[in-house]
């Protein structure tokens, strides 16, 4: 009996197993839709809308930027620090992202690559930052971003 059972488990357990491998990930959807994120992010960034740029990242309190040795916990926070920061069209510049490389490592979850570039009228200004991002209710969200400047 207690052969059997195990039997069973392992027989419904590899049957999930296949049934799980058999929905193929569409990669060039996942990469569309975050790709517009991005350009969505950008747009709004270029205008001066920076709560219209914040609207890429996931609104909780968990969220985790990280830059400059240091680590910002949360959307809220975030936010204003950006607001802080770039607190004038010229500080914000121009943005725009580039060589972006995308690792699918679930059909709701992404760890993406890329590089940075910020245009403003007397110097500028690039970095490379890494993200993962995540799909909540068919939308995708930012929940960490590594952001580095070159020096």
């Amino acid at each position: 009996m207690l052969k059997l059972s195990y039997l069973l488990i392992i027989s419904i357990l590899m049957g999930i197993n296949i049934q799980a491998k058999s929905t193929p990930v569409d990669t060039a959807m996942i990469k569309n839709q975050i790709q517009k994120l991005l350009n969505d992010q950008c747009e709004a960034w270029n205008k001066g809308d920076i709560n219209g740029y914040m609207e890429g990242y996931w609104q909780s309190d968990s969220m985790l930027f990280t830059s400059g040795g240091n680590l910002q916990y949360g959307w809220k926070a975030t936010l204003e620090k950006y607001k802080n920061t770039y607190n004038s069209r010229e500080k914000m510049g121009v943005l725009k992202f580039s060589d972006l490389k995308f690792f699918i490592l679930a059909e709701d979850a992404v760890w993406l690559v890329g590089q940075w570039d910020l245009k403003r009228e007397n110097e500028i200004l690039s970095g490379i930052f890494t993200l993962i991002v995540r799909k909540f209710n068919d939308k995708w969200k930012i929940i960490h971003d590594h952001t580095s400047i070159k020096k």
